[in-house]
């Protein structure tokens, strides 16, 4: 199976319903993409590298849906409807089982978005996926990292943890072992495998929060990047944090480990008045998706984590780092 031929069967899709927005897809040189009036676009790419980003044995279904759901969750983050996505895919061979497999996992979920792929590359080399995700947002109700204020409460929706959890399972972690068993189970693999991108969620706090990202590298660490590009400080009370019934088990240390350092749990972290609580949960309850209030914004620089009692507790917020 040649090239151009690997792309007709797997990735050309006739008949298949386009946004207005998408004016000309997959077949020439360049996708046309033009926003809706009055809207900007947003655009993301994030790159899976076989080794660093994902395990060799992990299911070719699931790899394609991380791979579009990792760039739908920074849409989600802005606040963004999805428009469309590119792909650029580096294989070892042109494996048919293989290719099915992962353009099912990754069509299921760009058509439960309304986001087609609108064009890309294919070449031979290291398994390497590369997405670039182009969505459309009204300036007005962007979610950016730099829009933190004093006073601020600090959310997070769904849980965090359980995706380092599994992931130090499959690696044959002693204490996620110990704490887990012999078998993974489904729901803790596909926190890992298949994080679902919190897009509903994101366009209803648009216009209600003020600053927001999806949770890539670990919850601290992250949560750094709105600190600094905000210009404030937080209080993280730990008590708070919701505890996925796998992570109860843990020691305490591996376990602020996981909620905190984890990383790949890809919900989002969002600032927001305590004036808008009732509108928060209103559009936690319209997208079904649940959020926990675990801080609120200070004028103090840096990250302060409080245990239960209201003391500091020490913790070196660093996220994952591709070069470390």
């Amino acid at each position: 199976m040649g090239e151009f031929e690997l792309i007709r069967r797997h990735f050309q899709r006739a008949g298949v319903a386009q946004p207005t927005q998408v004016l000309l897809g997959v077949g020439d040189d360049c996708a046309l993409l033009q926003p809706t009036p009055g809207h900007q676009l947003a655009v993301s790419t994030d790159m899976l590298v076989e080794g660093r980003h994902f395990l060799a044995d992990v299911g070719p279904e699931a790899l394609g849906h991380k791979a579009l759901a990792v760039n739908l969750s920074d849409l989600a983050a802005m606040g963004a409807r999805p428009l469309g996505f590119t792909l650029a895919l580096s294989l070892p061979r042109a494996d048919d089982a293989w290719l099915a497999g992962f353009a099912r996992g990754l069509f299921a979920l760009a058509d439960a978005h309304a986001c087609p792929l609108v064009g890309g590359d294919t070449t031979r080399g290291p398994l390497n996926l590369c997405i670039t995700v182009f969505g459309e947002v009204t300036p007005s109700r962007a979610l950016r990292r730099d829009a933190a204020r004093v006073g601020d409460d600090l959310y997070v929706s769904g849980r965090t943890g359980e995706a380092r959890l599994a992931l130090e399972w499959l690696l044959g972690t002693p204490w996620a072992r110990a704490a887990v068993g012999t078998m993974l189970p489904s729901d803790l693999r596909a926190r890992l495998e298949r994080p679902m991108p919190r897009l509903a969620l994101g366009r209803a706090l648009a216009g209600v929060a003020h600053a927001a990202l999806d949770l890539s590298d670990g919850l601290a660490g992250d949560l750094g990047h709105i600190l600094r590009a905000s210009g404030v400080g937080a209080e993280l009370h730990l008590a708070a944090l919701p505890l996925a019934p796998a992570l109860a088990a843990l020691p305490e240390a591996e376990r602020q480990t996981c909620l905190l350092g984890g990383g790949d749990d890809y919900e989002l972290l969002f600032t927001a008045p305590p004036s808008a609580r009732e509108s928060v949960q209103a559009a936690a309850q319209a997208s079904d998706t649940g959020v926990t209030r675990i801080g609120a914004i200070t004028d103090q620089p840096g990250l302060r984590l409080l245990a239960a009692d209201g003391q500091a507790l020490r913790w070196q917020a660093v996220g994952f780092d591709h070069f470390a």
